[in-house]
């Protein structure tokens, strides 16, 4: 790829590029650690019928990882740090299909931030958010519905589910700008 194309590129998307592989390992493994941190240090059991599910703040990690790294940071903090929380903190049944689902959200709003379908930068990353909403809507509702064997029962949950990833997007999309010029100058990318 020629100078002329990678700076096409990056001026495309929002996603912030790696100079090496180091770089990259260790932003990912730190946005897996602040997604599970996150989840696991603030989160509220709702009492609704079914798991309820929990509150908690491990979408925002997330997003932002997603958003300002791209689909694979994103698909990794998402499925690896809420399934370790899965994995460590009861509800270990859960996990595999956390993987799969909260890893699709991550992937889907990092692939929005790297090809910026939409050309607003704010509208393009709320319908990513909403996107990751339908993802964990439908993917828990059907995960519900194989661990308790029930199609009703699962419906209890969707409350939860949007109050969870709509806080996580209000709060993103709140701090998003600062974090994508404080992040632009961390990784020294000319913007």
């Amino acid at each position: 790829m020629t100078e002329k194309n990678t700076t096409k590129k990056t001026q495309a998307s929002n996603v912030i590029p790696f100079k090496s592989r180091t770089q990259d390992l260790v932003t990912t493994a730190l946005m897996i650690a602040l997604t599970y941190v996150a989840t696991w240090l603030i989160n509220i059991r709702l009492p609704f019928v079914g798991s309820g599910g929990l509150i908690h703040l491990g979408n925002v990690p997330l997003f932002i990882a997603a958003i300002l790294f791209g689909k694979r940071t994103g698909a990794l903090a998402g499925g690896i740090g809420m399934g370790l929380f899965d994995l460590l903190s009861g509800w270990t049944a859960w996990a595999p299909f956390t993987l799969v689902i909260v890893g699709f959200m991550g992937f889907i709003v990092g692939l929005f931030a790297e090809k910026r379908p939409i050309r607003n930068v704010h509208l393009n990353d709320t319908v990513s958010m909403i996107l990751a909403l339908l993802i964990k809507i439908v993917g828990y509702y059907f995960a519900e519905v194989i661990l308790y064997g029930n199609w009703i029962t699962p419906l209890g949950s969707i409350p939860g589910n949007i109050l969870q990833v709509v806080t996580a997007a209000v709060i993103v999309l709140a701090v998003l700008p600062v974090l994508r010029r404080v992040t632009r100058r961390a990784y020294a990318v000319a913007v």
